[in-house]
């Protein structure tokens, strides 16, 4: 085994969609274990990656996508689970990670071959990143208290195909760096 990463799914939000409702209570359960997470993760030196949606503002970069976050309705999600100094960004367009990203290559050189997935959605993006992550032969690891859902059903369902269809350990955040 090799080294693992930390890598925090859209959660530099504005939540001014149109999911948002349903959404934003289980962030607000998860974020506990998603701030626990992060600073376990910072203590043992596991390199930190959020990967963000960019809401299709084309010309920004992850300090305007935090700002705009941090200056919205729901500035309380963002604040404790800000980018530190040594974590690194990579902006996404579509749902899976990976799809049209430099995180493949990123994670190489890193020499990263497992990686922790949290963040949102866990029936959407979340689970389309397990995916991709399984076909690149990295192992993945998905803590189920440290992912927030739109659907409980289809988040349950999806935690499933996880773990039995692309061999992800699905885990409580408490396990990891403990």
């Amino acid at each position: 085994m090799g080294k693992t990463a930390l890598i925090v799914i859209d959660m530099i939000n504005t939540y001014d969609h149109e999911d948002a409702e349903s959404l934003i209570p289980t962030v607000e359960s998860v974020l506990p274990q998603l701030i626990g997470l992060l600073e376990r993760a910072r203590q043992h030196g596991v390199p930190v990656i959020y990967v963000n949606d960019n809401f299709g503002e084309w010309r920004s970069h992850h300090g305007e996508i935090l700002d705009k976050a941090l200056s919205g309705h729901h500035s309380h999600l963002v604040e404790p689970l800000r980018p530190d100094e040594s974590s690194l960004f990579v902006v996404k367009a579509r749902h899976s990670i990976f799809y049209e990203t430099p995180l493949s290559y990123l994670l190489h050189q890193q020499g990263i071959d497992q990686v922790v997935l949290c963040g949102q959605v866990t029936e959407q993006c979340v689970l389309y990143s397990a995916l991709d992550a399984h076909i690149r032969h990295l192992q993945v690891v998905v803590p189920r208290d440290a992912v927030a859902h739109i659907h409980a059903d289809l988040a349950d369902a999806a935690l499933r195909m996880m773990q039995r269809n692309m061999g992800a350990r699905v885990c409580d955040s408490e396990e990891l760096w403990a």
